[in-house]
């Protein structure tokens, strides 16, 4: 993996975002609200900008609605306080000091809770919503374990960038609360970028649903995920989806169609690719409709699609045929009148006296 230089020749006027906020707040915010939260770090440091919820809905091209709940955000958050007036008009934005979620009072909305995570096995399981945060003495000495200090560089080179005090101590909570090993610690980085992601964020969830999980060893992780991968990844496939875990509801479905329906894997992917002609894109409700009615009519292999296939076709040849032969001896409207009856030889007398 390569690295690369970063060298910064901006001019002295930049904005100061804290660390904390990067590695806690932002990931799991909606993205208009971190650009609120970036104006006001912004504005909070340029005396001569008027603030008003106008003013930041003009810029972001929004309403001041949208403003108003990413700043109700922020506030239960912890990250900043807010004053209104007797009519509810906001009066005041007060800018709070930001520490590690589950530490003080001031945290996300979601700290003190549990969240839902995938585990590698797909289930969702509850979590606890952040890890805390290691103290520098214990970082520092952590520091001195040659396995660390290696785990470290290793990590480093798997992400592509150095390693800030915050991510060193998220890691490094692995080893020191929850007694990964260093080995087991470099396998759940290689597998997170493996799947496409550098995110500390994804890496601490994927670590914490092992972690409930009872995975210890390196050789159990990859037990569970090899199982994952085999059981969801050949049907992302034959839908043609790469570079992306499945999300719960299509885990859901690819359980059902796995173990309630018994059916193969050749079995759901012939189902997809019908998907697909019929549709035109990947659709898990239209591969349900299919799997579904198979289910009902006790489909078990590829044979019995191709008979029913068969038997389609020679139904809808049989509706032809039938539909043509009775269209054939329908009465002609333009015959249908009463013929008259001539005597040519009396006319043909009657033309010769003329």
């Amino acid at each position: 993996m390569h690295t690369f230089t970063l060298q910064d020749e901006r001019s002295a006027q930049v904005t100061a975002v804290p660390d904390l906020f990067l590695d806690y707040y932002m990931p799991s915010a909606n993205g208009e609200f971190v650009k609120v939260y970036l104006y006001l770090l912004r504005a909070a440091g340029c005396r001569e900008v008027n603030v008003s919820l106008s003013s930041i809905a003009d810029f972001f091209f929004c309403t001041e609605t949208d403003v108003i709940r990413a700043l109700r955000y922020w506030e239960k958050a912890g990250l900043l306080a807010l004053s209104f007036d007797d009519g509810g008009i906001v009066t005041n934005i007060r800018l709070l000091p930001l520490t590690v979620p589950g530490q003080t009072a001031n945290v996300p909305e979601s700290a003190g809770k549990t969240e839902v995570s995938a585990s590698a096995s797909g289930e969702e399981i509850q979590t606890p919503a952040k890890p805390k945060q290691l103290s520098s003495g214990r970082i520092q000495a952590l520091k001195q374990n040659e396995d660390i200090r290696q785990l470290l560089f290793l990590s480093e080179q798997y992400l592509g960038r150095t390693l800030s005090p915050g991510d060193i101590s998220r890691i490094l909570y692995f080893y020191d609360e929850l007694h990964f090993s260093a080995e087991l610690l470099e396998y759940l980085v290689e597998y997170c970028v493996s799947k496409g992601s550098t995110s500390l964020h994804y890496i601490e969830k994927v670590g914490l649903a092992w972690h409930e999980a009872g995975i210890t060893t390196v050789e159990m992780a990859k037990q569970e995920t090899t199982t994952y991968n085999r059981k969801y990844f050949p049907i992302l496939k034959a839908f043609g989806i790469r570079n992306r875990n499945p999300v719960s509801r299509e885990i859901a479905d690819m359980d059902r169609w796995l173990d309630e329906y018994g059916f193969s894997q050749e079995l759901i992917a012939e189902a997809c690719a019908r998907t697909i002609a019929q549709t035109g894109q990947p659709s898990f409700s239209y591969a349900e409709g299919i799997l579904s009615k198979w289910k009902a009519q006790n489909v078990r292999t590829l044979q019995d699609v191709r008979a029913l296939d068969e038997q389609h076709r020679q139904k809808q040849k049989t509706s032809a045929r039938d539909a043509s032969a009775q269209k054939s001896s329908a009465p002609n409207r333009f015959n249908n009148f009463h013929q008259r009856e001539y005597d040519y030889a009396k006319l043909e007398q009657q033309l010769l006296n003329q």
